[in-house]
């Protein structure tokens, strides 16, 4: 499964590496206030769903751009995001992925996080590590609050929740060392994963942003909860990711 996975996520990265470098002719559509999709995003999709379900037609998915999910009770699930960051890609910032996870039982089984920009493919398989380009992830070792260098944002459809971001924000970046807002929540997590960023949370994402990141943190030796440290709910799409010791101590900076 890990392997369709990886072969699905690098073709669509491929479909979207050539779209990139033709962006002028770029069809684009608004879904609602500041949440975009072009026929990329579309196209990306298709392709892995067809991918997917030629190998395992009984199982379900959910992703980005489906109406509605195929196979919604099936034990298994996959979970698409095809061009996670698509904002950046329509204004030609290089920092966008395809997010591939199947869940089991509401457990992660595999994720795959694919830069197609940068040729950099994560991937985590439950209980076998996680891994960049077939090295070995781990999370940063940083223990110090006021040396960690964190990430977050505000997903386009949650302006109503501004208020409460600049709360939390305005607590992080008094405690902690430097921001970044990348614009993808999947490379966010992985980037936790590969210890490049020692902490990154959001609130409302939706379950095929996070279901991939997710995995890849835990394996490669972090902890990814919801920002209360409770158990993750990828319906409700609240997240905390970063390195055991810095863990808790976020956690303390988000109960606002």
């Amino acid at each position: 499964m890990l392997y369709v996975a990886v072969r699905a996520a690098r073709k669509a990265g491929d479909l979207i590496a050539r779209a990139y470098d033709e962006r002028a002719d770029l069809k684009v559509r608004q879904k609602s206030d500041r949440d975009y999709v072009t026929d990329v995003d579309q196209s990306a999709e298709a392709l892995i769903v067809r991918e997917i379900s030629k190998h395992y037609p009984d199982h379900g998915i959910i992703a980005e751009e489906m109406d509605k999910p195929v196979n919604p009770d099936a034990t298994i699930q996959w979970y698409i995001d095809p061009l996670d960051g698509t904002t950046n890609f329509i204004h030609g910032y290089p920092h966008f992925a395809v997010s591939i996870a199947a869940w089991k039982h509401g457990k992660p089984m595999l994720a795959v996080i694919h830069d197609p920009i940068r040729d950099e493919t994560f991937e985590a398989r439950n209980g076998g590590g996680a891994f960049l380009n077939r090295r070995r992830l781990r999370v940063s070792g940083e223990k110090r609050l006021d040396h960690a260098l964190f990430a977050s944002g505000l997903p386009s459809y949650q302006r109503e929740s501004m208020d409460l971001f600049q709360q939390r924000m305005d607590l992080c970046m008094r405690s902690m060392d430097g921001y970044r807002r990348g614009g993808s929540a999947a490379l966010d997590l992985a980037y936790v994963a590969a210890g490049r960023l020692d902490a990154y949370w959001e609130a409302g994402l939706k379950s095929w942003d996070i279901a991939a990141g997710y995995l890849l943190v835990q394996e490669a030796g972090g902890m990814a909860t919801g920002l209360d440290g409770g158990t993750i709910d990828l319906n409700k799409g609240d997240i905390l990711a970063a390195n055991p010791d810095l863990h808790p101590k976020v956690a303390g900076l988000l109960k606002v």
